[in-house]
């Protein structure tokens, strides 16, 4: 799995399988503790965690692999 985050708070992940998913956080910004992903520079310091199982900020702030599947929309690159 790999990630990458765009200016418009969106994380682009490429799952094992080749699927590409855009999952937005947005709606997520005013919950605590993803607020502190306001400051761009921090938000886009996402990594994918260890194993692959999730990606995230720091120990407190995570998103897990299968919320990023069941709630990302489909998305093909060109």
């Amino acid at each position: 799995m790999s990630v990458k985050a765009t200016d418009d708070y969106k994380l682009i992940v490429t799952f094992d399988n080749g699927t590409v998913k855009e999952y937005d956080m947005k709606p997520k910004l005013n919950e605590w503790p993803f607020e502190l992903l306001k400051n761009k520079v921090f938000f886009k310091a996402v990594k994918v965690d260890a194993g692959g199982y999730g990606v995230s900020w720091n120990n407190e702030i995570d998103l897990s692999e299968y919320e990023l599947w069941k709630n990302g929309k489909e998305i093909k690159l060109v």
